[in-house]
């Protein structure tokens, strides 16, 4: 795998995603909780299939801004580039934006793993 890499993922926004159903705030608009897992899921498309079949990755720290709120029925695409690769340790800037607004911008570190060992 080499830095460049980038990976998407789309989702909109459903009540199941809302901070009020999440627990993490009161109000019926995207939760951060949801944005993270997003992100996550848009580093883990920029792998593609550039892991070995017995390799995985998990998510191992993140810095995350939510910028503003986004309401039910509202779609986002979250974007991620692999942006260094230090042996097992990858690291992933990403953007969640909403019809060219961004949401959301975070980095992530993923860290490559033996599939077996997380059993």
């Amino acid at each position: 795998m080499q830095a460049g890499a980038t990976g998407r993922a789309t989702l909109t926004v459903g009540h199941a995603d809302t901070a009020l159903a999440l627990g993490s705030g009161d109000v019926a608009v995207l939760g951060t909780p949801r944005v993270l897992a997003l992100v996550e899921q848009a580093c883990v498309a920029a792998l593609g299939d550039t892991l070995a079949t017995e390799q995985t990755s998990l998510g191992a720290w993140v810095e995350l801004e939510h910028l503003r709120p986004t309401a039910v029925g509202a779609t986002v695409v979250a974007s991620a580039t692999l942006t260094e690769v230090d042996g097992r340790r990858l690291t992933f800037a990403a953007t969640v934006d909403q019809d060219g607004r961004e949401v959301a911008r975070a980095r992530h570190r993923r860290v490559v793993v033996a599939r077996d060992s997380v059993r």
